[in-house]
């Protein structure tokens, strides 16, 4: 399983931003972060299970980083998320996204935006814990 040490991102450009400065960032701002975060956790936690190629790696990274896992993943974790954390997800849902997404409905693709400003979030907030708190149990 990924732990605290496995993820030690240094958020160094990032210092000077308050929590009022990221609770007012555009969602799809915290998404954009979010996303890359969240890949790096499924991709953690695969190069832990064991040896493989790296055509096996992405194929198997590729089940778990995309729209319709994303969006069943915060159905998981969603009763579990605080107040703020509620407020972000919705938000990201909420966003006026002017992408048209591949390979899902737009339903399952703002779920997934929302999942990924949560990770955003929470990533720019220093809350590795929490992270890896939601990243388990929605893994469940």
């Amino acid at each position: 399983m990924l732990n605290i040490e496995e993820f030690n991102i240094f958020r160094s450009v990032n210092s000077d931003l308050s929590k009022e400065d990221i609770q007012m960032m555009n969602p799809l701002s915290l998404a954009f972060v979010g996303d890359a975060v969240f890949e790096i956790f499924i991709r953690t936690e695969i190069l832990g299970k064991g040896r493989k190629n790296s055509n096996k790696l992405h194929i198997e990274s590729s089940k778990l980083v995309n729209n319709k896992a994303q969006a069943e993943f915060l159905a998981r974790i969603e009763k579990d998320l605080t107040a703020d954390e509620r407020a972000v997800v919705k938000r990201g849902i909420n966003s006026k996204n002017h992408t048209i997404p591949k390979n899902a409905d737009v339903h399952t693709y703002k779920e997934a935006t929302g999942l990924e400003a949560l990770f955003g979030y929470l990533y720019l907030l220093g809350k590795d814990n929490r992270m890896i708190e939601l990243y388990r149990k929605g893994l469940k």
